[in-house]
């Protein structure tokens, strides 16, 4: 298990084993690197750890800690999670601000505690089977465990499909689970549950924020996030695009040191988006060393299987590619990055953000005139995000109106992609679902923070940060999202949706702190998002050649699920011009390209297992069996 996920730790290895307990750990060293040896237990061995991640207070903590009585042998944050757990119990994880995926065996009540941290930044995979449990911070290592013959689960397909991604508890496998963000499993006598232990609920602030004092407070968190983010014994980088987010990051850096190395990716001076230039001007303004890396069609079409192959599961979202090259170029200079994921979520950057804003507007809308709107809305060809925006912002329970809005396709249409019985009668492939527990939480805030909220405890990491984490640690490179600092989130979550969207503009009060450390052609300059939209346009002159026969191809591995027909009804449509299905067909394609990759290890998973379990079956052909080191 430890040597499939060699990758995410070089730099040691370490074990424990007694009696019903295993732990297994690989390690890229960041802080104390002669003193952070893991698994660690405390003096008398009562309690031992794994972890995966960073604590950014715990130099705080562990003041908080020896003035208990707490002795430290390191210097290392691990041990405040050791200490912390004796003095604490789970409630530790309450104490923590960071980033993490650990795991806690206590020796005395004989139980393990595995955890996920709030804003899901690192993961955990998990599975239960023959009365054991298996976990890792990938799925690779729960295979390497027992090989076995793993297939699709149709209802996470289901949703992969209608939203990108796989939502917690949901993995494409089949039996196989992931902790969702601020959740745990508490397994002991016999029993395994799964509970969250991060109940924060946002209330609005009991007096209303001014302008000034929500963009001072706002400022000083960003600043003290950054400081504790750039906590680490080894070189550290930023990966930087060429828009506000990484630029005022950037800044925040600069006060904290000289000439950090900021790596950008770009396609060349042909494309319009290309931000090389914009990035390299942001980077002389602020007295960092720019590294540009250049990636061109080719490279994208070779390189998307190995992508897929480390993201483990399909993700359709184009810039994973240009995140794999980006932080394979800055690991060659560092073993940390730090990275501005987190704005758009908080303050509303996506146009999906104006139409939750404005909907209560719509909503009050006459019905007739609301139906006449739609009925033009759908006769306006491939535009399929304002058709989808009309149709949602109408649906009257809260939490469906959300998962509408984040659909790709309405859910007819998914549905009617899938072979008769192969959802195995399962009804309740909806979202909102697994939204539900989250309902409390959103109870005294507003409709545009709703819908953040579960953009936050949902998507962000689930998509983003899985592949973020993913793509980065595939290179052994560790990636740090200061924007997502509980104390900055918390303090977004309390502020209502004015200081988020005002006259249109969108991450407004994000906007105000930009203007301390920004010039006006910096603030002026179009959202790109590493320039995805060129990933987007290969991608679609692709379909038109080699991608577009796995989608023609009624051979293709993914009508053993779903009926050719349908899929390639969707592609004649968007080559017709009628429709615009190219993010739709994406996530076809990653699916495709994900079960070619799984086929083609079938027969390096038989002869691995071979050598060590001579009583395991022959393999079915026909099943899709991912080998145990993918």
């Amino acid at each position: 298990m430890a040597d499939s996920i060699a990758h995410r730790g070089p730099d040691d290895e370490g074990y424990f084993v007694s009696g019903p307990i295993g732990l297994g750990f690989r390690r890229l060293s960041i802080i104390d690197l002669a003193g952070g040896h893991q698994p660690m237990a405390d003096a008398g061995e009562t309690v031992w750890v794994i972890f995966n991640g960073e604590i950014y207070n715990f130099k705080e903590l562990r003041l908080e800690l020896e003035q208990m009585g707490y002795s430290f042998r390191t210097n290392c944050d691990t041990e405040v999670i050791v200490h912390g757990y004796l003095e604490w119990g789970t409630d530790v994880f309450n104490h923590l601000n960071g980033m993490f995926g650990l795991a806690i065996w206590d020796v005395r009540k004989k139980r393990l505690v595995v955890a996920r941290d709030a804003m899901g930044i690192k993961l955990i995979y998990y599975r239960v089977s023959r009365n054991q449990i298996t976990f890792g911070s990938e799925i690779r290592a729960i295979l390497a465990a027992e090989w076995s013959q793993t297939e699709v689960d149709p209802l996470a397909l289901n949703l992969f499909l209608r939203f990108r991604y796989t939502p917690s508890p949901l993995t494409i496998y089949q039996g196989i689970r992931k902790l969702a963000s601020g959740t745990m499993l508490v397994i002991e006598k016999g029993k395994c549950r799964e509970e969250r232990w991060y109940n924060y609920k946002p209330t609005p602030f009991a007096s209303p924020k001014s302008d000034e004092d929500a963009r001072e407070e706002l400022l000083q968190l960003y600043r003290a996030a950054v400081r504790r983010h750039l906590l680490s014994d080894v070189p550290v980088g930023i990966l930087l695009s060429g828009g506000l987010d990484s630029g005022l990051l950037l800044a925040l850096m600069s006060e904290e040191g000289e000439s950090w190395p900021a790596y950008t990716i770009g396609y060349g001076d042909a494309f319009e988006d290309d931000e090389l230039r914009d990035a390299a001007e942001t980077a002389s303004l602020l007295g960092a060393r720019h590294v540009g890396i250049k990636l061109d069609q080719a490279e994208f079409e070779r390189s998307l299987p190995e992508i897929v192959r480390c993201l483990e599961e399909p993700i359709a979202a184009s810039s994973i590619v240009p995140m794999y090259f980006v932080c394979r170029r800055a690991r060659e200079d560092v073993k940390v990055a730090l990275n501005g994921q987190g704005p758009d979520e908080l303050f509303g950057g996506y146009k999906r953000h104006l139409g939750v804003f404005y909907g209560d507007w719509w909503r009050r809308l006459p019905a007739g005139l609301r139906t006449v709107i739609g009925y033009v809305a759908n006769q306006l060809p491939r535009n399929e995000t304002l058709k989808r925006a009309v149709s949602s912002l109408a649906t009257g329970d809260r939490l469906r109106r959300y998962q509408d809005v984040f659909s790709l396709a309405p859910a007819e249409t998914i549905d009617g992609l899938f072979q008769d019985g192969s959802m195995n009668g399962n009804s309740e492939h909806e979202l909102v679902k697994y939204w539900r527990p989250l309902a409390p939480q959103m109870s005294e805030i507003d409709e545009l923070g709703g819908f953040q909220l579960l953009e936050i405890r949902s998507s962000l990491p689930d998509e983003l940060l899985m592949y973020a984490d993913k793509l980065s640690m595939a290179h052994s490179l560790e990636v740090r999202v200061p924007y997502l600092d509980r104390t900055v989130v918390e303090y977004v979550q309390r502020l209502d949706a004015s200081f988020k969207i005002r006259s249109g503009t969108r991450k407004w009060l994000h906007r105000q702190v930009c203007q301390n450390y920004l010039p006006p052609r910096i603030l002026k300059r179009k959202k790109r998002g590493f320039a995805v939209n060129v990933v987007d346009q290969w991608f679609q002159s692709t379909l038109k050649s080699q991608f577009s026969e796995l989608l023609s191809d009624t051979n293709s591995l993914m009508f053993r699920l779903l009926r050719p027909e349908p899929v390639q009804a969707l592609l004649k449509d968007h080559r017709s011009g009628r429709q615009d299905n190219h993010k739709l067909l994406f996530s076809l394609v990653m699916f495709e390209q994900w079960l070619r990759g799984i086929k083609s290890e079938q027969g390096a998973a038989h002869e691995a297992n071979s050598r060590w379990s001579p009583n395991h079956s022959k393999p079915d052909s026909n099943a899709l069996n991912p080998a145990p080191n993918l």
